[in-house]
Parts: structure tokens; sequence; C-alpha cells
């Protein structure tokens, strides 16, 4: 891995036909000028494309990572809502998923907020920390045991760039004040980059991400199930196997529901997210339907074994 390191120089070269992101192993041609091919990836932080035009297409913001840090900040309101969709997609990721609080020297007593994310996180770690102070940066350093790879999801704001540089050591990124109105800050980070951790204890690889705002989700393995795995096991109570959760009589959901023991929110934040995942794939089998007549009925090339 020390050679590894040595070799973090930037190169240029043309990837045709091939889908690089950051963290991925891949095969270069003799001359040093293209990607050949791309190594199966163990993770890879997919989600829906945001551009006009290209919808039905996946982004990958990062690949082979070991440890998603899915970041918010003390000091605002927290966001459910989102930190539901983050685990989604960490899930589906194939990397371990951890909720990180940060800007803990903003506030007086950072539990509340930590308790009320526990509550969506469901058995994930919740963990508190500050890049100002310091405090809760050896616990995220700890996760990089055995030369992992970790990287921070969140929105821009919320301070991963302050950590980001707590971690390396120094300066790395430039941090900019957020928004007095909705505490909002500027994208600090404009691009992924791969950086080690230059810890002769730990080790590891730190992917650092711009921050991401729209949160559009892809087809999800069992992500869904396991973000929402509360609900899921009150489905299976249901005297119905296709209840709606709605009407019906003997629905395990709603009777949790008139219990106080589930927020009717966390059911309406499902149900959007399965609709979300039904208009992708008919917006895919649409997309499909026109490339196969552009092919004039061909089959598409097989994907290389090394992709």
């Amino acid at each position: 891995m020390d050679q590894a390191r040595g070799l973090l120089d930037p190169i240029r070269m043309r990837n045709i036909g091939a889908e690089v992101a950051v963290g991925d192993w891949i095969i270069v041609s003799d001359d040093g000028e293209k990607v050949e091919h791309v190594l199966e990836r163990t993770s890879a932080f997919t989600r829906r494309a945001s551009f006009d035009g290209m919808r039905a297409v996946s982004h990958t913001l990062a690949a082979n990572i070991d440890v998603v840090f899915l970041v918010h900040a003390l000091g605002s309101p927290p966001s459910p809502r989102r930190l539901e969709r983050e685990l989604v997609l960490a899930f589906d990721s194939g990397a371990e998923p951890v909720v990180l609080l940060t800007k803990t020297d903003l506030v007086d007593d950072p539990e509340p907020t930590r308790r009320e994310l526990a509550e969506v996180a469901l058995g994930v770690p919740v963990l508190l920390a500050s890049g100002v102070t310091g405090d809760g940066i050896e616990a995220l350093r700890s996760y990089a045991q055995g030369n992992r790879t970790l990287t921070f999801l969140g929105a821009s704001g919320v301070g991963k760039s302050t950590i980001v540089n707590a971690l390396v050591g120094n300066q790395r990124q430039a941090t900019f004040e957020v928004r007095e109105g909705d505490q909002r800050g500027r994208h600090t980070t404009v691009a992924a980059e791969l950086v080690p951790l230059d810890d002769s204890t730990t080790g590891g690889w730190l992917i650092d991400t711009p921050g991401v705002r729209a949160l559009s989700l892809w087809l999800s393995g069992n992500g869904i199930e396991r973000a929402f795995a509360d609900v899921f096991d009150l489905m299976d109570g249901c005297r119905f196997r296709d209840c709606k959760h709605d009407q019906e009589p003997g629905c395990a959901v709603q009777a949790a529901i008139g219990a106080g023991e589930l927020a009717p929110v966390r059911l309406y934040a499902l149900e959007k997210l399965i609709a979300e995942e039904a208009e992708l794939e008919e917006e895919q089998r649409a997309r499909e339907k026109v490339a196969d007549r552009r092919r004039g009925g061909k089959k598409p090339p097989e994907k290389s074994e090394f992709q």
C-alpha cells in the first residue's frame, strides 16, 4: 500500500466506454493512455442522475467504500426524511452506514437531535463529532482500521470539509460559513477525491465528495426494506397479504399508527419512495424501448467480466 500511496500524482487517461468512479480499481492499457477494464466493485454509492434528459441513468458517486458516514449538522433542524433516503442509498451500496452529527461545539445538548435521528436509523450507530474542537475525531478514524476506505455523504454546509481536515491533519479543504437563514453552505468540495489517511496506526483512505442537496434514489436492492424494517415487520402481521395499509381490516400498520407506536409520516415516506422507484422503472423501460428501436432490435453487447 505504501507503493500505492506513491502513485497518487494525477495521471490523465481516456476512459472511453468505461464508467469510472472515484475509488475504482482499473486496468490501464500497456501504453498508459486509456482505461481498459474496471474491476468488479465491492460497493458503489449510486444515485439517479440529476441532470435533465438523463433521469433514467445512474450516477455513481464513489466505489469500493467500506464505511459511509451520513452527515447531518447540529444547530439546524434535523432531517429524518433525508436520512431515510441516505440510509436506502447506503444499504444498497454495500458499504457500512454510520450516522454522524457534526458541529457539537454549536449546541449545549446534542442528545435530543441524536435520539430523533436514532429512531430513524434503526440500530445504525449515531456518532457525534466536531472538526473544530476535535471531539469524536478519533472514533471516526478508528473506522479506517485495516486500511479501509471511508466516505462522507451530506448536504453542503454540514461540516464535511472541516471533518476531513481534522482527519487528514491539515487544511486540505477550504471551508465557508453557512447562511444564517437556512444553515445551508456553499460547495467547498467541487469534485470527489481520494485522500490517504497518513496514519501509521490505522492506514486507510478517505473519499471526499461534494455536498449533495438533491438525493434522487436509484433502483433499490434491499435498501428500502432495511431502512424501513420497522414498517415491513408490521406489514408481516397484516391480515391480508395484499393489504394496502389504508382502510383494510386487520391492518397491523394502521393499528400501530393508531396506538402511537408508528409515526404516520414513516408510512407516507415509505410509500413515496416506493412510488418513486416505480416511476424510475417505468422511465427505464421507456428508455430501453427507444434504445432497442435505434439498434433495430439487436441486443446490446455483453459487458466485460471486469466491469
